[in-house]
């Protein structure tokens, strides 16, 4: 298979996906776990892109800023085919949840319902660089919970492809997400995708229904300890940043 097929049969998955399940969990718990996204080949040819020479504008090396240990590459532009089709063909089926989700929270301006338009606002903020980037973790290896904005236009919500298996290429590393909640703690919840699963979250914030109306609850997330082997992910973000 060709990388036009490839990318033509990948939009085909994302249109096909059971998005009203989808746009439930997300108004449910803040994120959606998409089962057997990418297939074991796809997976591997993006993992293996991780020391493609060219391929990445920055690396960043976690510990360097307390970020956590293990290290991450933005891409450079044009992104890779996987890459680019993944975000170009779930924003219109995402960008309408969070219009939802803003007009539940009174916040305006509405979203754009394409991804170019998204595009289009960030570089008028001089927000012109690429996002989208691929994680590693060794043993050891972890990040510290953050959000993801990176200028003054945000999509309230990203992905993230595990490109590893548990069990078998590593111990640990959960994916976790931590929602604050009125008057208490914030609640932690851990995930364990496998090899080719995404789980779509929200970047920063979700709508929770209180008993005055809806109220903004504020999310971050991160990733446990890697107690052994070696974890990739390849993470999704929609808009663009300045540097």
């Amino acid at each position: 298979m060709n990388d036009q097929d490839t990318t033509t049969d990948l939009s085909e998955r994302i249109a096909s996906l059971d998005w009203d399940r989808i746009a439930r969990d997300l108004d449910a718990t803040g994120y959606a776990l998409v089962p057997k996204l990418l297939d074991q080949a796809e997976c591997e040819r993006l993992a293996a892109s991780y020391d493609s020479a060219g391929a990445f504008r920055k690396t960043v090396v976690m510990a360097r800023y307390r970020f956590g240990l293990g290290e991450y590459k933005y891409w450079t532009y044009p992104l890779p085919e996987i890459v680019q089709t993944l975000r170009q063909g779930l924003y219109p089926h995402l960008a309408p949840i969070v219009n939802e989700w803003l007009r539940k929270l009174g916040i305006t301006p509405d979203l754009p319902d394409q991804f170019d338009q998204l595009r289009a606002l960030c570089h008028g903020k001089g927000q012109t660089q690429p996002t989208p980037l691929i994680l590693r973790y060794g043993q050891g290896g972890f990040n510290t919970l953050h959000r993801d904005l990176y200028g003054d236009v945000y999509f309230p919500v990203q992905a993230v492809i595990n490109l590893s298996e548990p069990g078998v290429d590593f111990e640990g590393g959960e994916f976790v997400l931590t929602e604050q909640v009125p008057r208490a703690q914030s609640k932690a919840m851990a995930l364990s995708p496998r090899r080719g699963d995404m789980v779509i979250f929200t970047t920063n914030f979700r709508p929770v229904k209180g008993a005055r109306g809806y109220y903004r609850a504020s999310v971050r997330h991160g990733v446990s300890e890697v107690r052994s082997g070696s974890r990739t992910a390849v993470g999704i973000i929609f808009h663009d940043a300045t540097s």
